[in-house]
């Protein structure tokens, strides 16, 4: 079973910027999409950002489109998530998640996931 772990996460102002990383603890066979959801308190967890491990093709929320930026590093076994201009809305705890399918954005196509890093950001 792969082990993602999540960091960078932490307190900002209002259009600053956060670098998230997520490690895996190896490369897992079958993994096809790396994703990024939220989740913010009483809500549910939303897509945020996904990557193709082959070919590096991303795909972001509306929400993030044209702020957030996703990458990957296959010697590192790493996905980040640049943000930036990041708003009070932003204010969530982001997950690292994997996948098996190519670029779906729904949480339950997900199969492995870390512990979540919190971002907040105020006004």
């Amino acid at each position: 079973q792969v082990q993602l772990v999540e960091s960078g996460g932490g307190l900002v102002q209002a259009g600053g910027s956060l670098r998230l990383s997520c490690v895996a603890s190896r490369r897992a066979l079958g993994t096809i999409t790396m994703g990024w959801f939220r989740q913010a308190p009483g809500k549910e967890r939303d897509f945020v950002a996904a990557i193709s491990w082959n070919g590096g093709t991303a795909y972001y929320a509306d929400s993030v489109k044209g702020r957030f930026t996703i990458s990957r590093d296959d010697a590192k076994n790493m996905v980040s998530l640049q943000m930036n201009s990041l708003k009070p809305e932003d204010t969530a705890i982001y997950y690292c998640a994997r996948s098996r399918t190519l670029l779906r954005t729904h949480w339950g196509a997900y199969d492995a996931w870390g512990q979540g890093t919190q971002v907040t950001v105020s006004s």
